[in-house]
């Protein structure tokens, strides 16, 4: 990797929201239904009682989470920088503490992005979804302790594997609940997409998640105000538990601490393995993330495989099958519950619909030729759906799913010849420059464009200037003033957070972070060796393998297990169950004690030299194949070009 000189970015604040923009709002407020209260009422109700601010630390003192400073939310009307319709779902995410949901069921809201669950057993409590953080679930814990009385932990239920519904997990149990047996339940296939999605992708994700979600954005009016689905990501210790009892098919049921339990299957709706849930003796539905009051994304900025809209309808309308007119409450593990049996139905109708609409209208003017940009310029959803404030784009946007759809049915590709190799953006910026008239006509014409409210085309254009000349302060300036009216305007909160962050990063630069953490100890634990090894071949600098050829055996005692790990033709491949007799090397150790390297705790030579580890043939081959592997940064260029060239 060679490293470029980074340009001194121009420091200027935020600036106020255009006329265009102001216009845009007064429009919003006639349009939508704001006489409309009850959600707020929903959020409020069956309040029990909260932690000041919503503050929750680390051991060390830390703030985690807060919501102290949202404040500025108090006020009802949106200011000129925040669209209104944001502005209220800003407000309902400001709810926070523990709540009754019915006589039994109580819900912890308002500490992190996603909610717990606390279902009464005849004993103990059942937990669903133990927040994104340790420290945050600990404290939820706590919380409800103190107005429920302690009780035992019966079990632990995971609905998916987003890293927010299973993070905090040993903030809830701990070692000698572990040891105990407490159960985990999760949905068949957990461990792989959970891996998947935010282990082998997770550091480019997790910067683009940066953008989605905008953690280094100021909070105020002219910042961060709200993650749609709540108010931000929890910044606390994260760590993953390997489910003990999995959820296979729709209809398994289970009791639990002597509750009954009833599941069904919903397999690539929001998450790649997911699960609903109906219990019966307190008539509560739990939907998990398929039926929450926003619409939700078919694929986030952060990325992730694209979510199947035709199923996630087919399974709202499978819920309403099987539990319709049953059910008295209904919470999922964002938001605020509904009550009432036909407002409950009502809602799951709503939303079933919101995405077979999505799903079908995408499809039909596909099926006439419009591409995916065609597609989301044309598309409007019917006035029963744009009206129900549970189907706004707060988090998902029909503008941006729409493309989520065409791609899961026809790939990036559009068809059009000249988008089948297109230049990257720093050699087609150079030439747009150039055949524009260079970088002073286009700034001129941006500037009168951008007063004229065309924020999109001045973003386009300017964007190819900046990535041609990205030490050109006057074209990150405009660029920077023209994302941020663009997230004045949004709608949807991942929407304003990725321009606003964009316009950040222009003015300023990259934010300053530590560097990346190691992988917990108990994440690595949850991982299957198979994993392991598949997130080593990731980090493999092919181009640096050239021609190299290394096989390794290893034995690990605890688990029994035995591999052959082999770098040829630049990749890493492994055999299980099998040891090779040409091996340039063979490892004897216990699987915990990779565990142990692999999180920092200890070296490999260290952990020779205890005795931990017997090595036959030539060892200086590990450490020969661990010096071709990557360091993935935690930072990297998104608006502006690489500053480093990756090889």
């Amino acid at each position: 990797m060679t490293q470029i000189t980074a340009a001194e970015a121009p420091h200027e604040g935020p600036k106020a929201a255009s006329a265009p923009v102001i216009a845009q709002h007064e429009a919003t407020l006639k349009a939508l239904p704001f006489a409309d209260t009850r959600d707020f009422d929903d959020a409020a109700r069956g309040f029990l009682g909260t932690i000041e601010n919503a503050r929750v630390t680390s051991a060390q003192g830390r703030v985690v989470w807060s919501l102290e400073p949202y404040g500025f939310l108090s006020d009802e009307k949106a200011p000129a920088t925040v669209d209104p319709s944001l502005w209220r779902q800003s407000r309902l995410n400001m709810h926070h503490g523990l709540f009754e949901v019915v006589p039994g069921v109580y819900q912890v809201r308002g500490l992190d992005i996603a909610n717990m669950t606390l279902i009464e057993g005849d004993k103990g409590v059942i937990v669903v979804d133990t927040l994104t953080s340790i420290e945050g679930a600990r404290a939820a814990m706590e919380l409800y302790f103190q107005h429920r009385g302690k009780r035992p932990v019966a079990a632990v239920i995971f609905t998916h594997t987003h890293t927010d519904h299973w993070g905090g997990a040993r903030g809830v149990l701990d070692d000698a609940m572990l040891a105990a047996g407490v159960p985990i339940i999760a949905p068949n296939l957990f461990m792989e997409h959970a891996v998947s999605e935010n282990i082998i992708a997770g550091p480019a994700m997790l910067r683009r998640a940066q953008y989605q979600f905008g953690p280094f954005l100021a909070k105020g009016a002219r910042g961060h105000v709200d993650c749609g689905l709540g108010k931000t990501m929890a910044a606390g210790g994260v760590a993953l538990l390997r489910p003990t009892d999995l959820i296979i098919a729709t209809g398994d049921k289970r009791m639990i601490d002597g509750v009954e339990f009833e599941f069904q299957m919903a397999p690539n709706s929001e998450a790649p393995a997911e699960m609903h849930f109906f219990i019966p003796r307190y008539r509560l539905l739990n939907l998990a993330e398929n039926c929450t009051h926003n619409f939700h994304n078919l694929l986030p900025f952060r990325g992730a495989d694209v979510r199947d809209a035709l199923a996630w309808s087919k399974y709202l309308g499978e819920a309403l099958q099987m539990w319709g007119g049953k059910a008295e409450a209904m919470c999922g593990q964002h938001h605020w519950p509904v009550w009432g049996r036909e407002r409950i139905d009502t809602m799951i109708r709503e939303q079933r619909d919101l995405y077979k609409y999505a799903h079908d209208q995408t499809i039909r003017l596909m099926n006439h030729g419009l591409n995916a940009a065609e597609i989301a310029e044309t598309i409007r959803l019917p006035q029963s759906l744009e009206g129900a404030w549970h189907g706004r784009g707060y988090y998902g946007h029909i503008r941006h799913n729409v493309k989520a759809i065409y791609q899961k049915y026809l790939g990036w590709y559009d068809a059009n010849p000249v988008n089948l190799d297109a230049l990257p953006p720093v050699e087609a910026g150079r030439k747009y420059v150039e055949y524009m008239g260079g970088a002073d006509a286009i700034l001129k014409r941006a500037a009168a464009d951008f007063a004229k409210g065309e924020f999109r085309f001045v973003a386009q254009a300017v964007s190819h200037l900046v990535f041609a000349e990205p030490d050109n302060q006057a074209a990150r300036a405009l660029l920077a003033d023209t994302f941020e009216q663009l997230g004045y305007a949004a709608e949807s909160s991942t929407w304003r957070n990725a321009y606003l962050f964009g316009a950040q990063e222009l003015r300023q630069g990259m934010p300053k972070t530590p560097p990346r953490s190691p992988m917990p100890r108990e994440t690595l634990a949850a991982l299957r060796t198979e994993q392991l090894w598949d997130v080593l071949g990731v980090r493999l600098n092919g181009p640096k393998a050239e021609g190299k050829r290394i096989v390794l055996n290893w034995s690990f005692t605890d688990t029994g297990e035995t591999f052959v790990l082999n770098l040829e033709n630049s990749a890493l491949t492994y055999v299980t169950a099998a040891q090779a007799a040409d091996a340039h090397a063979s490892f004897t150790l216990a699987r915990s004690v990779l565990d142990e390297v692999i999180a920092k705790l200890t070296t490999f030579p260290d952990a020779v030299g205890a005795g931990k580890v017997k090595v036959a043939g030539d060892p200086q081959r590990l450490g020969e194949l661990m010096m071709l592997m990557d360091e993935f940064p935690r930072m990297f260029e998104i608006v502006e070009p690489k500053r480093t060239v990756v090889t």
